[in-house]
């Protein structure tokens, strides 16, 4: 139940809001999440009018503000076409109206496509902070520790690499249903090639990151080998994993 609203017009109001120890404070982005039925009580700051949207290239990278929502990445131009699967595949029409991609990782499961392709991408976040102003922290990085996060800190953009390829593959019980298990594969001019699984645990997982794809196979079955809960078993996921990491490869080599 939210007991307060509160609208800053600056990122430090908007910081000191949220630093609170009373009452709870959340950070309000496209409200999916927040606005569900829920019994604690706790106020929201809302973040749209701290000018955290937009969506921009910067050298190599796409740079894309906290408060940007996924339709509007899914009709950027210029990104990696499975990163478009993945969005789509994250949320429907109407959800992705609304839901940020700052909100999007923060209340991503091991099931989310977009936080599992976000992974592959070795993406970064822009925290800030009313200590230390902004850090980058990667994805991998924060979310191990983002139930441990200090309060007063807030999301302020997302950013990945747009001059590598990635492959997005996944196996659900309908195309429209959160995956059972997905695998996105990234490779950069190098050579350098990373994986990341979903559809399992509590945030995807990353499973390799190498100079080149040797092994990518194993390293799909040994990071899911014990994946197993009430949607499938481990046997099943592991096997899954593999074939769908090859799969990544094998679209990625024919492109």
């Amino acid at each position: 139940m939210i007991i307060e609203y509160h609208r800053p017009k600056t990122i430090t109001e908007a910081l000191a809001l949220l630093a609170r120890n009373e009452p709870v404070t959340y950070a309000l982005g496209g409200g999916t999440e927040l606005n569900q039925n829920s019994d604690e009580k706790y106020a929201v700051v809302d973040l749209q009018d701290l000018g955290l949207g937009g969506i921009a290239i910067k050298g190599n990278n796409c740079v894309v503000g906290a408060t940007a929502t996924l339709q509007e990445v899914l009709e950027y131009k210029g990104l990696a076409d499975d990163l478009y699967c993945s969005i789509e595949h994250e949320a429907s029409y109407n959800l992705r109206q609304m839901a940020t991609i700052a909100g999007t990782l923060v209340s991503t499961d091991g099931r989310s496509p977009l936080t599992t392709a976000l992974l592959a991408l070795d993406a970064s976040l822009g925290i800030l902070s009313a200590v230390d102003k902004t850090r980058q922290v990667h994805l991998g990085e924060w979310l191990l520790q983002r139930h441990a996060a200090q309060r007063g800190e807030i999301i302020g953009q997302v950013s990945w690499p747009v001059n590598i390829q990635l492959g997005y593959e996944y196996v659900a019980r309908t195309p429209a249903d959160k995956p059972i298990v997905c695998a996105a594969v990234a490779i950069w001019p190098s050579g350098r090639t990373r994986l990341a699984l979903g559809g399992w645990g509590a945030a995807p997982t990353f499973a390799l990151d190498g100079p080149e794809a040797g092994g990518i196979e194993n390293a799909a079955r040994n990071a899911y080998s014990q994946a197993g809960d009430q949607w499938a078993s481990a046997d099943y996921r592991e096997e899954i994993a593999g074939i769908l990491a090859l799969r990544c490869l094998e679209k990625l080599k024919n492109n």
